[in-house]
């Protein structure tokens, strides 16, 4: 019995008893995929409500021929800030709570802003540009790890599903 370890769930006021040959499950590709469309949905939904009106009332184009437009401007420093703070104070995005998945370091520790800025700015600017394809990575990566994770340290993993390690 010493070598069953007790966690209590934050969720729960009961105990869930964790063997320690067990390990939380990764987050696969179209879990993930799913969570970042539902989270592209609520970032449509920010920019249309808080940005689209302002740009109607100031009677400014909200239609841009090239990236700099204040549009693009505003609604990308609201894509990233939503992903940044989210993952930093929560540790998952709204499309990952629907899902039940969650980031962390590989180590156990807490994330720091370093580390989120990083995974979040630095990860998907470069998964942006190069039109999303790195993404694909986490179909095949050990521990479905994404280029960001790769950067950070970090990994997304199932909040209460665990499986036996290898």
């Amino acid at each position: 019995m010493s070598d069953i370890i007790e966690e209590v769930n934050t969720i729960d006021t009961k105990p869930v008893v964790v063997e320690p040959s067990l390990q939380l499950k990764t987050g696969g590709f179209w879990m993930r995929f799913w969570a970042f469309v539902i989270d592209s949905l609520v970032i449509a939904a920010i920019v249309g409500i808080a940005v689209k009106p302002l740009f109607a009332v100031m009677d400014w184009s909200v239609t841009g021929e090239i990236w700099y437009a204040p549009y693009t401007i505003i609604s990308g420093i609201i894509f990233y800030v939503y992903f940044v703070l989210m993952t930093k104070f929560f540790k998952q995005t709204l499309g990952k709570m629907v899902f039940g998945l969650k980031v962390q370091k590989e180590n156990g520790e807490p994330l720091d802003w370093m580390t989120v800025l990083f995974r979040e700015g630095v990860g998907r600017f470069i998964n942006g540009t190069m039109l999303y394809l790195p993404y694909v990575i986490v179909a095949f990566a050990p521990n479905n790890k994404s280029i960001a994770d790769y950067f950070a340290d970090t990994i997304v993993v199932h909040e209460n599903i665990y499986v036996q390690k290898v």
